[in-house]
């Protein structure tokens, strides 16, 4: 295995980053443990999906046969391994937005319908929420075709566990390019494509980047790659484009196999052993701080960040003193900071970005405790702009957001002391 710096390696980086923050272990597991009991749609709560269809409108609509197909997908989905390997963007790996991807094609007599994941406009993203829907020509999501470029139908390996086993196989694992590009797995997936979609053809495009197409033609074997414009040539996935991430991390020494999503460490690393038990954090440990040639304590009693070796009386003087220019003691400075711009702010902040409210909400109250009052400051700043954002994600499941725009939250007054209502606003489903 090679140890490369991961500053080195912007490919590297940008999945490190998503893997650490996008699929947190606690949905990980409370969504399998769901999918486990047969609750599908519950395992889909987890993993913030929503689901966006009706079984029993399908089954008026199309038939008993195709409402078992949807129902035995849904069974076999795992909702979390669909957001683990969902197309994200850079720079900080977000959901592709305004996104419609085919999950299964179901052919019918004349026509077909798709199960789509998708996901909203970038300025509907908070929570980064995916939606199940069912797609028809004719349907209400006719205009929403699913994507060429993006499409699982053709890898329900990275979504169905009936499926999961097939991925090292199809990832090439044995075979791991340097520079990402799954080009020893190009001539099989294109096969594949050819062969599902029924086209006549023996070429099929590959987007390397937005003005770089290579093509691979099925009656050269061996030297199937040569670079030319590639109009009217069927595109190959994305899925099959590129080597899956999650081993090149693995192998450079970047994320270890316990970090892994259960099902892709079962799939690539069979053999090694199932992850150890998490030790347990650090919350409610005492802070150190430099105080005047002592070294000091600050820590959560009560539910509020206090200095641990200070009594209140010379806390109230000390707060007195700074109110009149003077000069704070270092505890009571190293309390301030954390409540206006903590030394976590780039985890919380990942955290919100990338929907994960609870896991924000849960570091902001091991940092400050659940009674923090929230102060004038950048971590402020950061809970009250995914509050925010949070509301028109409302405004647009609920087609509302061509109404005028509510006011900001900042126009609301709410008092510096508590800041409970951002933290029932992030809470809320």
């Amino acid at each position: 295995m090679h140890h490369w710096p991961v500053k080195r390696h912007p490919r590297l980086a940008f999945w490190s980053h998503v893997r650490e923050f996008a699929v947190p272990a606690s949905m990980i597991e409370t969504a399998t443990s769901r999918r486990r009991a047969g609750d599908w749609s519950g395992a889909c709560a987890a993993a913030r999906v929503d689901v966006d269809l009706h079984l029993r409108a399908l089954h008026r609509s199309r038939g008993r046969e195709l409402v078992d197909l949807v129902r035995a997908d849904l069974r076999a989905l795992a909702p979390d391994l669909l957001r683990w390997h969902f197309p994200r963007i850079r720079p900080d790996g977000l959901l592709r937005p305004g996104l419609t991807v085919s999950l299964a094609r179901y052919r019918l007599p004349g026509d077909e319908v798709h199960l789509v994941a998708r996901t909203p406009p970038a300025w509907a993203d908070a929570g980064q929420r995916i939606s199940l829907a069912l797609w028809e020509r004719s349907g209400p999501l006719s205009g929403a075709r699913p994507d060429q470029r993006f499409r699982l139908d053709l890898h329900r390996h990275l979504w169905d566990v009936r499926r999961v086993s097939e991925l090292r196989d199809r990832c090439g694992a044995d075979q791991v390019p340097a520079d990402g590009r799954a080009t020893h797995r190009w001539e099989a997936e294109a096969a594949l494509l050819l062969r599902e979609d029924g086209h006549p053809g023996t070429e099929v495009a590959v987007r390397l980047g937005a003005r770089h197409r290579v093509v691979v033609d099925l009656h050269a074997p061996g030297s199937t790659v040569k670079s030319r414009r590639a109009n009217g040539i069927p595109v190959l996935p994305d899925a099959a484009t590129w080597v899956l991430p999650d081993l090149e991390l693995w192998r450079a020494g970047v994320m270890d196999a316990e970090r892994l999503h259960p099902l892709v460490r079962s799939a690539l690393l069979p053999d090694h052993p199932a992850a150890a038990p998490r030790s347990p954090g650090t919350a409610g440990t005492p802070r150190l701080v430099d105080c005047r040639g002592s070294t000091h304590r600050i820590g959560v009693v009560g539910g509020v960040l206090v200095p641990l070796d200070h009594d209140p009386a010379e806390i109230r003087r000390e707060e007195l003193l700074a109110a009149l220019g003077g000069t704070s003691l270092p505890c009571v400075t190293a309390i301030d900071a954390a409540h206006r711009n903590p030394a976590d702010l780039d985890a919380i902040r990942a955290r919100l970005d990338h929907g994960d409210f609870a896991g924000a909400l849960a570091v902001v109250e091991d940092l400050l405790g659940p009674d923090a009052p929230l102060l004038d400051g950048a971590l402020r700043e950061e809970l009250e702009t995914a509050a925010e954002r949070k509301v028109a994600h409302g405004l647009y499941r609920a087609e509302l957001h061509e109404l005028p725009p509510l006011p900001s939250s900042k126009d609301l007054r709410v008092p510096r002391g508590r800041g409970r209502w951002l933290h029932a606003a992030l809470r809320r489903p």
